[in-house]
């Protein structure tokens, strides 16, 4: 093979050969039990158009797609609704004590909001907002931590036609302003502050350093959480409870056409502004009711929990609108899994007989770290299926969460999907799929995902390269705000032919196709290293190093190299007890050489209590290259604990002047 020809796709170096199928038990009770539904699926328009039927229609649609200006698709055309219908009317009118929402404080304090309860909160703060002068088409802005009023803004907003922009809770003042600014926001609606890990994050404060610079702002909403004394400005901010104590709890949901935007959220891009991705109502309403159903085997008595922040696409999609859609009991927690103590995920588990746990791998990895005692103690029986989300998880963090929490029996949904693309694109579905560990499996009904070569070839089986979607889907992001070009050339410009009618997604993810045709992530292309002319994932090295027994956690990245081009870098976290020493750090690179081939075995190995994550756990990459090639380290503020970044640039010192003499 040639130089060139082994550029083109990305090797697929770990196989992994352990089977999960569905137990005979879970297929008898499972919402979708047959293959035959990816048959029916190969006509995504027809599957699309008989999964609408789960949402309320004012008008019916008369046309399912429109893609005559792609890539700007038009879904359900001619359809009027109210997501806010689907998710709140029919369930007040019909279930009105069921629980929507179970509430746990970090501090321990509940609130259980019925779907009835939900509904008139709901429509107390619209008319609350719309006496405030917000009516449909106005952006509003929200900074919140997760308390139930929440998913009550975001509704409140739909309920009005106002697009929601929501910033997460832990972003800096400056993001905060950069994401007001650039929707023009008329509203923003925080907390005087949230509790996180003990302590209190000041959200009202750092607004008002925000708002200082965002003039398009008239009207501040501030939800007491803490009690804190905050200031408020007179005739701008308004406290929560007083708006809506003599507000009407009933309101009529604006009519709003399938195309109009529900909301926008903003992503980081590969520039310093940030990208407003611009979500529809029909669509989404439609995919996001139809995956979380079929995905989580969703049935009427089941208590749900995503552990989600509402400030991200998760949190919308899978804590919001489409658990509410269907009508289910979820938990909304408001802490971290450490406080008060280590088994504050397992404890709520018990209390409430969770029955869908959907988390991220990075929380799985952290839960490997500290042992297992602090699951085994507690009574997860109550479980059905468990469930992964925001990045690939490795293979042994899977058949841990498999053994010590799914207890060798819960299927495990690992989905992938985006900010971009709205709802879930490939995951499992329980009842039918026989799931991989580390793989997402396949895509899901009515979805079309290939991995192609540099030339947008599809990869053969055994091969990596670059992760695309060919055909439109209901929850696909319709574009950045104020700006199509800019999405036209971000998302669709790589692969697709415009000459040709030829349109495919691209967002940056890397992925190989095994020799069953299961796809397996391996992260953003970015993450992908050129050593010796073998481009190598970060992930793969990864979950070759959290395969050994020692190892809880790993995050690794190429670094310039005069003789292969980049040297692999890891940066590992220990389970327990186990003490880094040469002696491991020989041990780990012969475990890698093993698992996946000597030409990925890490030139140096950086032993750390903590990785540098964001807030919402992502490890940070960027800072791990610049400390392995002693760049000045970039902003850190995002970070969750930028105290060890210090740490971990002394051990990468030292690391880096014994590393020759381990080659």
């Amino acid at each position: 093979m040639s130089n060139s020809e082994q550029n083109s796709t990305i090797e697929a170096l770990f196989v992994e050969e352990r089977r999960f199928p569905p137990t005979e038990e879970f297929k008898a009770q499972a919402n979708v039990a047959s293959e035959s539904i990816y048959a029916e699926g190969k006509d995504f328009e027809n599957f699309w158009r008989a999964q609408a039927s789960r949402i309320q229609w004012q008008t019916p649609f008369k046309e399912t797609l429109d893609w005559s200006d792609a890539p700007f698709a038009k879904w359900f055309v001619g359809g009027r609704l109210n997501i806010t219908e689907s998710a709140l009317d029919v369930h007040a009118k019909s279930t009105p004590d069921k629980v929507a929402y179970y509430f746990e404080g970090e501090n321990g304090d509940t609130r259980v909001v019925t779907y009835k309860d939900l509904y008139h909160e709901v429509c107390k703060f619209a008319n609350a907002l719309s006496d405030l002068g917000i009516s449909k088409g106005d952006r509003v802005a929200i900074y919140m931590g997760m308390v139930p009023e929440f998913p009550v803004a975001l509704l409140a907003c739909a309920r009005l036609g106002a697009p929601h922009s929501v910033i997460f809770g832990g972003f800096s003042s400056d993001s905060l302003k950069d994401r007001i600014i650039d929707a023009s926001a008329k509203a923003l609606i925080t907390c005087d502050e949230s509790w996180r890990n003990g302590g209190r994050v000041p959200l009202k404060e750092t607004a008002d350093v925000a708002l200082s610079e965002t003039p398009s702002v008239e009207h501040v909403v501030v939800v007491q959480r803490t009690g804190a004394q905050v200031k408020m400005v007179e005739g701008r901010d308004h406290y929560y409870h007083e708006l809506i104590k003599d507000a009407d709890d009933e309101r009529p949901a604006e009519s709003m056409d399938s195309e109009d935007p529900l909301f926008i959220l903003y992503t980081s891009g590969t520039t310093a502004r940030p990208k407003g991705i611009v979500h529809s109502t029909g669509g989404y309403a439609v995919g996001v009711a139809t995956t979380h159903s079929m995905v989580f085997d969703i049935k009427e008595d089941d208590i749900y929990w995503c552990t989600a922040d509402v400030g991200w696409v998760t949190g919308h999609s899978y804590v919001v609108y489409g658990p509410l859609i269907n009508g289910v009991s979820s938990v909304l927690f408001e802490g971290v899994p450490q406080f008060p103590d280590k088994d504050r995920y397992w404890d709520i588990v018990e209390k409430y007989k969770v029955t869908q746990l959907y988390t991220a791998p990075t929380s799985i990895r952290t839960f490997m770290k500290w042992g297992t005692e602090y699951v085994t103690k507690h009574d997860l029986s109550s479980l059905r299926v468990i469930g992964t989300v925001g990045e690939p998880i490795n293979p042994e963090a899977w058949m841990w969460y498999h053994e010590y929490v799914g207890n060798s029996r819960c299927p495990i949904v690992d989905t992938w999907w985006q900010t971009e693309t709205g709802h879930m694109m490939i995951a499992p579905l329980p009842g039918v799929t026989t799931t991989k560990p580390g793989s997402a499996t396949i895509p899901l009904p009515g979805i079309n995902v290939e991995v192609v070569d540099q030339n947008g070839n599809p990869v053969p089986k055994g091969s990596g390269g670059y992760l695309v979607i060919t055909q439109p889907w209901p929850g696909m992001a319709r574009t950045i705000f104020n700006d199509p070009q800019r999405f036209k050339d971000v998302y669709w410009s790589r692969f697709s032919k415009p000459s040709e009618n030829k349109w495919v997604y691209f967002a940056g993810d890397g992925a190989k196709k095994d020799l069953d045709g299961y796809i397996w992530l391996l992260g953003r292309v970015d993450d992908v290293m050129n050593v010796s002319g073998h481009r190598i994932s970060t992930l793969e090295v990864e979950s070759a190093l959290v395969d050994h027994p020692a190892v809880a956690e790993a995050a690794v990245v190429g670094r310039e190299d005069p003789t292969t081009g980049q040297a692999i870098a890891a940066f590992v976290t220990l389970k327990g007890a186990n003490q880094g020493n040469e002696e491991l750090i020989a041990e780990l690179r012969e475990h890698v050489a093993q698992k996946i081939g000597k030409i990925a075995r890490p030139a140096s190995i950086v032993f750390t209590d903590e990785l540098p994550k964001t807030r919402s756990g992502k490890i940070m990459r960027r800072l791990l290259r610049d400390i392995s090639e002693k760049r000045q380290l970039g902003d850190v503020t995002t970070l969750a604990n930028a105290d060890v970044v210090k740490e971990i640039a002394e051990q990468a010192a030292k690391a880096a002047q014994s590393s020759n003499s381990q080659e």
